[in-house]
């Protein structure tokens, strides 16, 4: 019997887990076997690699080979495996030294004219070999920039199963012709990777009028707050929040791969773009249903939702009361957890989803542009609005009701308007300000602080809480209504260099977050 192993990697949502692929040829009836739990798509991996290894001129074992996946218990799924095991077989048959890629983790998809194609996912496979020790991976050319950005990671780029059969046996490696251009992969609708809304270069200077709500979006990207906006259409609601990532400080390093490694598993991830170094925004559709917007699948395949996508970004919802109630319910855990949970009958997938979340909406559902052209009924305003579901409210730190631009904002309030550049200045000031505050914390902006630990060690001074005391004392704010005060209190004094929220301060947190439906 001939024995070879080499390694790949099996993703559970954004986790990945190194597998060891061993071959074994044997007596008996010639053919490839797997086991290991492979999927329908691992199963068809016998053909395709049988015709990459024809392809790439090698002789195919007339024998019994048995191709087995370690640890056996763990469900295998995709294409990603075919390189590992074509490599292991032809060690087993001895056309490689078995000892070239004992070392090797081997993630690709093999075509049957030997390419290596590209998959998603390569950046938190890549991760996940990292972790495990492993210090030498093996992936597809084209996903070689994602790879490469894993610290003290050897990355080897293959193009085709011959080329790398020829590094293993430490030979010239062979002419090979140029691959077809590569299709270019574009981001669902609504998502943007850079932090420019709409792939257009905007700014907060394109906005007349509207100071209260250019306010509150400083004070959303600076503290990192849910915001709501209310408003007959034309108001700005749309425009205000497609500006919100250009006021928001680049994504730190450890941030930037998170997010890559989202995107690379969502196949989102453009071919020129291996970094994601800018807060994404992400506005779906009013009809995305719950797995789109939380995330799903079946069995295996788990794929990210939007408040995924959004991570450490934006999740912009327009028209907010259109969608399904339950969707816009599924958003109250996410946004309490900083991260999504799916379980399925084979197993779970925890995804990261830490978003700003907006939210948009007209007073009723027929879009009046002036109040006095209203027909709705205030039974039928109320109803529209109720579809906001009370909790989700509780959660969302900012509320501001938007009325349109006056004639003389709109034509002379171009010399004053502040640009995204120097709002974003400031922001970054006041998370410097936030992160010395935090130092020694896991959290790296307001919003994150739990209520308990924002009471217990960052409570203002008694003075300064008068008017949060006085609204707990009639019912107008509750226990989390305080906590989100007391957060966007912080972030106000943060923004004028205040090392203590003053009563101004937690005055105007609580008329940020108090808001009557109308």
């Amino acid at each position: 019997m001939t024995l070879a192993r080499t390694r790949s990697v099996s993703l559970v949502g954004v986790d990945g887990f190194v597998i060891d692929v061993e071959a074994a040829i044997t007596s008996g009836v010639p053919g490839l076997h797997l086991v290991g739990l492979p999927d329908a798509a691992l199963n068809e991996a016998r053909d395709r690699v049988r015709a990459a290894i024809f392809n790439s001129g090698e002789d195919w074992p007339n024998r019994h080979v048995t191709v087995s996946l370690f640890p056996a218990s763990l469900p295998k799924r995709g294409s990603t495996f075919d390189l590992a095991i074509a490599v292991a077989l032809l060690a087993a048959a001895e056309a490689v030294p078995p000892r070239s890629c004992a070392g090797l983790v081997m993630v690709g998809e093999l075509g049957l004219d030997g390419r290596i194609r590209s998959i998603p996912g390569v950046l938190p496979a890549a991760l996940a070999a990292a972790h495990a020790g492993c210090r030498t991976v093996v992936v597809p050319q084209a996903n070689a920039a994602e790879a490469e950005l894993v610290p003290d990671l050897q990355v080897i780029p293959a193009r085709t199963l011959r080329g790398l059969l020829c590094l293993l046996r430490d030979e010239p490696p062979p002419i090979e012709e140029e691959d077809d251009p590569l299709p270019v992969r574009t981001a669902p609708e609504g998502l943007t990777l850079g932090g420019q809304a709409n792939g257009t270069g905007v700014d907060l200077a394109d906005v007349r009028g509207q100071a209260e709500a250019r306010r509150a979006l400083e004070i959303s990207a600076a503290g990192g707050h849910h915001l709501y906006f209310s408003g007959p259409p034309g108001c700005g609601k749309t425009m205000l929040a497609e500006r919100l990532p250009t006021l928001m400080p680049p994504l730190e390093p450890e941030e930037a791969l998170e997010v890559t490694a989202l995107h690379s598993v969502a196949g989102t991830l453009p071919p020129d773009q291996p970094l994601i170094t800018r807060p994404p925004f992400y506005a779906p559709h009013h009809t995305a249903t719950r797995p789109a917007m939380v995330g799903g699948g079946s069995g295996r395949t788990l794929q990210p939702g939007a408040v995924s996508l959004a991570h450490r970004g934006i999740l912009f919802l327009d028209e907010a009361p259109e969608f399904q109630s339950g969707v816009l319910d599924a958003l109250r855990q996410p946004l309490e957890e900083g991260s999504v949970r799916i379980s399925r009958t084979e197993g779970t997938a925890t995804f990261p989803a830490r978003f700003t979340l907006v939210l948009a909406a007209n007073p009723c559902p027929c879009a009046a542009a002036k109040s006095i052209d209203c027909s709705c009924a205030p039974g039928v305003r109320r109803k529209y609005l109720s579809k906001i579901s009370g909790p989700l409210l509780d959660r969302i730190d900012l509320k501001l009701e938007l009325v349109p631009a006056s004639r003389a904002e709109l034509r002379y309030d171009l010399e004053f308007a502040e640009s995204s550049q120097v709002v974003a200045e400031r922001v970054q000031e006041a998370r410097d300000r936030a992160r010395k505050r935090l130092a020694d914390t896991p959290w790296r902006c307001n919003a994150e602080i739990p209520g308990p630990e924002l009471r217990r060690r960052f409570l203002p001074e008694p003075e300064a809480m008068h008017a949060a005391d006085e609204a707990l004392q009639n019912g107008t704010l509750s226990a989390r209504g305080l906590d989100r005060v007391l957060r966007v209190a912080w972030t106000i004094a943060d923004l004028v260099g205040r090392d203590q929220p003053s009563p101004d301060d937690v005055g105007g947190a609580l008329a940020l977050w108090t808001w009557r439906r109308t």
